[in-house]
């Protein structure tokens, strides 16, 4: 991608320098807490590959464990894989129009590097914010490794987040670490299980982006929707970036985007509580502190999270484990697993709110009964 369109390295510069500093720990504590996190991702990749049956081409290597800017520089790296070839085709297709009449190409050449040092920073200070609150994720795209090889995936846990939320919620530090464990393998398991489930995911991102409006004045209608957006956020409305940037075709990609990362979190929130009495003892304990810190936090706080769409996200945990435990409780492991069949077999966005369709056209049962609400 020319780099005139993103400055990746305005937003590792300014996402490292605007993160927060992690719990203060001694570097005696600091290697334990790596040490102890990559033993426990071991252990709970065994306990996810027994309870789940997803055992195929799992990845035995480590967790890696980073910290905050650990964290940000991983992610600008997956972002460029990413997007750069989407960018080129933008660009391409753009043909240079929009930049016309600002001085020819020499202004355009000014506009293109004011803008792309812009565009990072606002990356930067996004990913900021986000490398204090993430404890971990399964990263799908990764730049090629000294041989050239394009690695599948890799299995990333964030040691000072991990850390400070033990301690804020005061919970027993084992039991927490392979709690997080748990749900950060079940990605692992459906990333490495389910050969097509990551080109799946790439294929509808990129369909996403590519569908984005690139007329001038439909662009300017986006950037209206997106001032309102923050207003509304600010107000404590449901206003959000995703909404606000989306063109008709955009929304019903990102209808079977949601589909499957509801699917995927939720699963993953099974997986973690439903492990989690055999060997986690206080699971019960863990699980109800951590979803009154993930309700709370500051009016501001709650605004951004509103703004980026981390409520859907949040939303999408207790949706998704919703849909799998009651197609478990109807068809069993073995039956729930039919979801990873094929891309035609994963729930679609009605069937995520009520499981009974899915269960009708998958696996040809009786309607699942109705919850209690």
């Amino acid at each position: 991608m020319p780099a005139s369109m993103i400055d990746w390295n305005v937003a590792v510069q300014t996402g490292t320098r605007l993160v927060r500093s992690g719990p203060q720990v001694s570097p005696t504590e600091a290697r334990q807490v790596v040490v102890e996190l990559r033993d426990l991702s071991r252990i709970a990749q065994g306990h996810v590959r027994d309870f789940t049956g997803m055992d195929g081409a799992l990845d035995p290597s480590p967790a890696k464990v980073v910290d905050r800017p650990g964290w940000i520089k991983a992610n600008v790296d997956g972002f460029r894989v990413v997007l750069e070839p989407l960018m080129e085709q933008l660009q391409e297709r753009r043909g240079g129009g929009m930049l016309g009449g600002l001085g020819g190409a020499a202004g355009g050449a000014v506009v293109q590097a004011v803008g792309s040092r812009v565009t990072g920073a606002q990356v930067g200070a996004i990913l900021a914010y986000m490398a204090s609150r993430v404890l971990g994720q399964y990263e799908l795209f990764l730049p090629p490794d000294p041989t050239g090889r394009a690695p599948t995936g890799r299995l990333t846990l964030v040691a000072p987040n991990i850390v400070s939320a033990e301690q804020e919620l005061d919970v027993d530090t084992r039991d927490f670490r392979l709690w997080v464990c748990l749900h950060e393998e079940t990605h692992r398991a459906q990333f490495a299980s389910v050969s097509w489930l990551r080109a799946y995911v790439q294929d509808q991102m990129t369909a996403f982006l590519l569908a984005a409006d690139l007329d001038p004045g439909a662009l300017l209608d986006r950037l209206r929707d997106v001032g309102e957006a923050v207003a509304d956020a600010v107000r404590g409305g449901e206003g959000n970036l995703i909404d606000a940037i989306q063109t008709p075709e955009q929304r019903e990609i990102l209808d079977r985007l949601t589909a499957v990362m509801t699917l995927a979190e939720g699963h993953g929130d099974y997986v973690m509580d439903a492990v989690g009495p055999e060997v986690v003892p206080s699971v019960a304990e863990i699980r109800a502190k951590f979803q009154h810190r993930r309700a709370g936090g500051s009016q501001v706080d709650r605004a951004i999270r509103r703004l980026l769409g981390l409520d859907m996200k949040m939303k999408q945990y207790a949706e998704g484990a919703r849909f799998v435990r009651q197609v478990i409780d109807q068809a069993g492991m073995d039956g729930f697993n039919r979801v990873w069949t094929s891309p035609n077999t994963l729930p679609t966005h009605d069937e995520i709110k009520d499981p009974a369709l899915w269960v009708g056209r998958v696996i040809g049962k009786p309607e699942l009964p109705p919850t209690a609400e």
